[in-house]
């Protein structure tokens, strides 16, 4: 196909009736494409949204297979590449495309520059949010319009055909995105880090990899990585970039040449400075972030990277990361009720996540548990032995997290929740037998490892109840 193909008439399908999904096959519509939404699911909630979908024809169920005559398919990020209608297309020749290379394509000139808005992309398997959010922050510090975009906030899509055009996007880039987005060249490009995570949908993690390296492909300016994860280095060196783009490391010890970093407490750029060899600019304070968790710190100078690779003064920094607040349930202090404080990290449903947020207490009783999701748990607990007071246990695959206590933390006392219990019940009873559990000076760790579905809706659920019953407590 065509870089700008003719929409007009061009028999497009649409694969899932998500946010989107939707989303995609309104602008397709709208470009005068013909469009056909598909989806496995039924029922009443889909064909509700099915018929708000004037003027585009919806199939579900039986129906998610690939019309006769189809030239292009537009993909939700959570369909996996050996989805049978993925397998249909690519034997007819069908290219497939997610959200963002669509919105990629549709990209317009900016009425002061005459070039689309670049786009300054961030992707990890963890902190991609706090980062992409902290880096609205700063851009919009400096004076710019701009807008956290893509797996968070405002949709890609809605983004670059925003009818006041933004002059610098910062875009969440999800694994399931990157896979779908062969076109996608950034201005600058982080990844933040790389763990096992979504290995079912990828198939293997040196799949999962090569997916989020494809966001460092075409940089123009800054190709930025974690210093104290080399598998990030890795994929720098294997990128396929413009001349002239540099690597920028981050890191929380003391910069070496054309590195981010930290020293005497201070954030310090050694790379976007005259003479880098001798000089460095302050940048901010450790202080400034909140909260100042150490892989709180690396989100802020990889945001801090590629605000600097886009021009933004050191002031412009400081003053965006004074002002950002993280979103509910990511390290967020609940209260300190008979000196013990309590944490909600909800949003921590993954080992490497969960790593992070451990390394920042001491001593700790962990709340943790749910759904795995394939994960084992043998290095967070042998990386936590030292930092726990107890553990308290929940969810439907709290046996290996229990045995994988055992082998590497046999010291720490760990209790198991009622088994059956859902919702606010269930958490209020695991909040009291922390409480039981902690001394003065403790941190109570709300920092699952899992997934939370068994037990609650959401992890935002799951965190709400942690507050309401430290809340209850208090009272």
């Amino acid at each position: 196909m065509t870089e700008n193909p003719d929409w007009n008439g061009l028999r497009t399908v649409v694969a899932g009736l998500g946010l989107s999904g939707v989303s995609a096959a309104r602008v397709l519509r709208d470009l005068g494409a013909e469009v056909t939404v598909v989806d496995g699911g039924d029922g009443p909630a889909l064909r509700a949204k099915a018929a708000d979908l004037t003027g585009i024809t919806v199939r579900l169920g039986d129906g998610a297979t690939l019309p006769e005559g189809t030239e292009l398919v537009v993909t939700s990020p959570g369909w996996p590449p050996n989805s049978p209608l993925f397998l249909a297309a690519d034997a007819a020749g069908v290219p497939v495309w997610g959200d963002v290379e669509l919105a990629w394509r549709l990209r317009r000139p900016h009425p002061a520059t005459g070039e689309p808005a670049p786009w300054l992309a961030v992707t990890g398997t963890n902190g991609k949010t706090t980062t992409v959010q902290m880096l609205a922050s700063i851009l919009t510090a400096a004076g710019a319009r701009t807008a956290a975009v893509g797996n968070v906030g405002v949709s890609v899509l809605d983004a670059v055909l925003a009818e006041e055009p933004y002059d610098v996007l910062a875009v969440e880039l999800s694994s399931y995105q990157l896979h779908w987005a062969p076109s996608l060249r950034p201005h600058s490009a982080a990844v933040l880090n790389l763990a096992p995570d979504h290995l079912d949908w990828h198939g293997s993690m040196e799949a999962y990899a090569a997916d989020k390296g494809r966001i460092y492909e075409g940089n123009k300016v800054a190709c930025v990585y974690n210093l104290a994860d080399p598998a990030t280095e890795a994929l720098v060196r294997e990128a396929d970039v413009e001349e002239g783009c540099r690597a920028i490391g981050f890191g929380l010890d003391t910069p070496s040449l054309s590195n981010f970093g930290v020293v005497d407490g201070l954030l310090v750029d050694r790379a976007f400075v005259e003479d880098r060899a001798n000089n460095a600019a302050e940048i901010g304070a450790v202080s400034d972030i909140v909260p100042p968790a150490p892989h709180n710190v690396a989100n802020a100078l990889a945001a801090a990277a590629l605000a600097r690779a886009y021009g933004v003064d050191a002031k412009a920094v400081r003053d965006g990361l004074r002002a950002f607040r993280p979103d509910a349930h990511r390290i967020a202090q609940v209260a300190v009720v008979g000196e013990v404080t309590y944490i909600d990290d909800s949003k921590a449903t993954n080992t490497h996540a969960a790593a992070a947020s451990l390394a920042a207490y001491e001593p700790v009783v962990w709340i943790a548990g749910g759904l795995a999701k394939g994960a084992t748990f043998d290095e967070l607990a042998a990386s936590a032995a030292d930092r726990l007071r107890a553990a308290v246990l929940i969810g439907q695959d709290r046996a290996l997290i229990r045995e994988a206590l055992a082998r590497h933390a046999p010291d720490v006392p760990v209790v198991e929740a009622a088994e059956g219990q859902t919702g606010a019940v269930a958490m209020a009873e695991v909040v009291r037998t922390a409480a039981s559990l902690a001394k003065p000076g403790d941190t109570v760790l709300l920092a699952p490892a899992c997934a939370s579905m068994d037990m609650f809706t959401n992890y935002n659920e799951r965190g709400d109840l942690f507050a309401a019953a430290v809340l209850d407590l208090m009272e």
